[in-house]
């Protein structure tokens, strides 16, 4: 088939990769910071838009067009209606949720943070609003107690395409009305920045848990502040330590391993060293940046 490409970042890569053998590109669409696939498209001799296609940007470059499917793989920009007609058969997107819940970004991120045991990939028909097209395919992905959100994008990563072939192997049958989503059901969560990652103590431990590993390295990791320095954290687990009811949430219980109180239990927790050396002391407290102000 000949088929748009939109996409961003590594997923979208390995798709453009996998797409290009089996259908003819007649185009891609990205953001200036995904290079491999920039390359990739000048090398292959794909026309390649660079930047936001809306209010009109793109118009001239589709005018001489045409495909039969669009498909939108982790693209960073909404789109609207001069491309979402474009394609004679299809424009779908891969949302890496069980929509109709998680619609917006970073939705895998967000579930470990809520605590879910499950997530997953939805090909969903593209409309002018966020995630909101008839759902087309769905595939579950379990979240298990170990999982980052890295680790959870390299699951998607191996499903991404097995999910994107069957929703061609729908369009060659000529069977992809899809199914309406359920808006009772719907959920919707806002982009995410390095500076979302800090820690509020006062939280559950559990949530501070979940908060730790849905950032955990290599993304940008949650943080706190120790001394004026910001601290960033790897991993956590809940510890047995012991403390009073009266101590602040953030109170250093112990420092080998370092343990430190929160609402409901002590939490055993590995940093990413900082550049200068900082030493912890039993008693002293981890703060916010408004405590720093």
């Amino acid at each position: 088939m000949k088929i748009g490409l939109l996409a961003s970042g590594g997923l979208g890569f390995k798709l453009l990769k996998h797409l290009s053998v089996k259908h003819q590109i007649e185009f891609v669409f990205t953001d200036a910071g995904s290079d491999a696939i920039v390359d990739f498209a000048n090398r292959s001799s794909y026309p390649v838009f660079i930047g936001n296609p809306r209010k009109g940007r793109c118009t001239a470059f589709v005018a001489d067009k045409e495909i039969d499917v669009l498909v939108s793989i982790n693209y960073l920009f909404l789109i609207e209606s001069d491309l979402i007609q474009l394609p004679s058969k299809l424009a779908f997107n891969i949302h890496g949720s069980l929509l109709p819940r998680y619609r917006g970004r970073t939705p895998h991120v967000w579930a470990i943070i809520n605590n879910e045991r499950e997530t997953g990939i939805t090909a969903h028909v593209i409309d002018e609003n966020c995630d909101t097209g008839r759902i087309l395919a769905q595939e579950k992905i379990p979240i298990l107690p170990n999982d980052t959100g890295y680790t959870i994008l390299n699951k998607f990563a191996e499903v991404y395409p097995k999910l994107v072939d069957k929703v061609f192997d729908l369009v060659s049958m000529n069977d992809f009305e899809g199914i309406a989503q359920d808006e009772i059901q719907a959920t919707y969560f806002g982009k995410r920045t390095p500076e979302d990652g800090e820690i509020d103590w006062d939280w559950y431990r559990e949530r501070i848990q979940n908060w730790i590993r849905a950032q955990a390295p290599p993304y940008p990791g949650a943080f706190s502040y120790y001394q004026g320095e910001r601290i960033i954290f790897r991993s956590s687990k809940a510890s047995s330590v012991g403390y009073h009811y009266e101590q602040k949430n953030g109170t250093i219980l112990h420092t080998n391993p370092l343990t430190i109180k929160t609402s409901n239990g002590a939490l055993e927790v590995e940093i990413i060293c900082p550049d200068m050396e900082i030493s912890f002391e039993t008693g002293e407290l981890f703060k916010s940046s408004t405590d720093l102000k």
